[in-house]
């Protein structure tokens, strides 16, 4: 028996842009500054992957950041953590780096590689005002410490945060209750994946294998290799029918429904604070 009993639709698709970052990073912008309230908690969604070392080698070098978490999931490829915080961690294969800002740290991410292809995603979380200025935090999470579980229908799931068919992720956290998962759409054709989602939660998907379908009652959305569905809030939950060796993930969280003011690597809830970030940064405060 299904427990999502109302699928949510897809409100709109989004192209990302295609730009750079750290000292000339190609990547795709997915979730940039214009879907902030949207999305909420969520601040951006970077896809990067090439085969290329042009477009990876020169890395993200030391640089400093405030108020928020990241998250990095790294799909293929190899990249080395360091921070002021005295963090220090290999993200390789499968594994994903989950690290605080909090008050502040400045941190680098290099890749220990000189070929071949590095492919990935950075998802940048809020930190509810009362949290902003907490201690900074990091964790590396290896592959095999990510949980997975197989759906009946044979989707595998990998649960990095929140929860999916009874499977508890390798991270939770209170206030924004993320959800994220990465779905292996098994070797035929339409097999449907199924996922609760809280109707309070923003929700999107992104493809980065194949494509998909969201499947609503009476009517459905294609999806598209390296499109992202913002999915409606009308729903308790989402049901998906990938093509063959289709990969996505799904995303969701719990919006905060607090001021957002951003100035690059800084997001606090004013301008004032975000003055203070520059000012603390100059001063060395941050690592």
């Amino acid at each position: 028996m299904s427990s999502v009993r109302e699928a949510r639709g897809v409100e709109r698709l989004v192209q990302g842009q295609d730009t750079q970052d750290g000292a000339g990073v190609r990547l795709t912008r997915v979730l940039s500054h214009d879907l902030q309230e949207r999305l909420d908690p969520f601040l951006m969604l970077d896809a990067f992957g090439s085969d290329n070392p042009g477009d990876y080698i020169a890395g993200f070098p030391n640089h400093p950041h405030r108020g928020f978490e990241t998250v990095t999931y790294m799909i293929a490829g190899r990249m080395r953590h360091k921070d002021s915080g005295g963090h220090e961690g290999l993200l390789q294969n499968g594994g994903v780096q989950w690290m605080t800002a909090g008050r502040g740290l400045t941190h680098s991410e290099m890749p220990e590689q000189e070929e071949g292809v590095m492919e990935g995603f950075q998802l940048w979380l809020n930190l509810p005002a009362k949290n902003k200025l907490c201690d900074p935090w990091y964790r590396d999470i290896q592959s095999h410490d990510i949980p997975e579980v197989t759906t009946p229908h044979g989707v595998l799931v990998r649960v990095i945060a929140g929860q999916s068919h009874g499977t508890e992720g390798a991270m939770q956290r209170e206030h924004t209750e993320p959800l994220y998962l990465d779905l292996h759409f098994p070797s035929h054709e339409g097999v449907v994946f199924e996922q609760p989602l809280p109707a309070s939660h923003n929700a999107f998907v992104y493809v980065y294998r194949g494509g998909l379908e969201v499947v609503q009652e009476d009517h459905t959305c294609a999806v598209p290799l390296k499109r992202m569905a913002v999915l409606s809030n009308d729903g308790n939950g989402v049901v998906l029918r990938g093509q063959a060796n289709t990969r996505a993930i799904v995303i969701a969280g719990q919006p905060l429904h607090e001021p957002i003011a951003q100035y690059g690597p800084f997001v606090m809830n004013t301008r004032e604070e975000l003055v203070q970030a520059v000012d603390d940064f100059r001063a060395g405060l941050m690592g």
